[in-house]
C-alpha cells in the first residue's frame, strides 16, 4: 500500500494504478494502463530506459480530474 503522505514525484505504473485508486477512487489496472498507454486516452507518462515507464504525480492527478464528473442528483442527468 502506497504512503499517500511520503510519495515520490514519479511512480511506477503499478504505483500509479493503486494511488489512482486510493486518491482518487479511480479503478485502473496496470494491464488498463498499458493498454492506455498504447491506445491513447490515459494520463501522460515518461520513458525511463526502452520499457520502464513513470508516471508524475500531478500528471494522474491532472488526468483523474478530467475524467470524473461534476456531482449529479440524478442518473438521468446527461453528461
Amino acid at each position: 500500500m502506497l504512503n499517500l503522505e511520503t510519495l515520490p514525484a514519479r511512480l511506477s505504473r503499478a504505483e500509479a494504478s493503486e494511488y489512482l485508486l486510493q486518491k482518487h477512487g479511480i479503478r485502473r489496472t496496470h494491464g488498463t494502463l498499458t493498454k492506455l498507454a498504447c491506445l491513447g486516452g490515459g494520463p501522460s507518462f515518461r520513458k525511463a530506459g526502452a520499457k520502464y515507464v513513470i508516471y508524475d504525480v500531478a500528471e494522474l492527478d491532472r488526468w483523474a480530474n478530467a475524467i470524473i464528473s461534476k456531482p449529479r442528483s440524478s442518473t438521468s442527468v446527461a453528461a
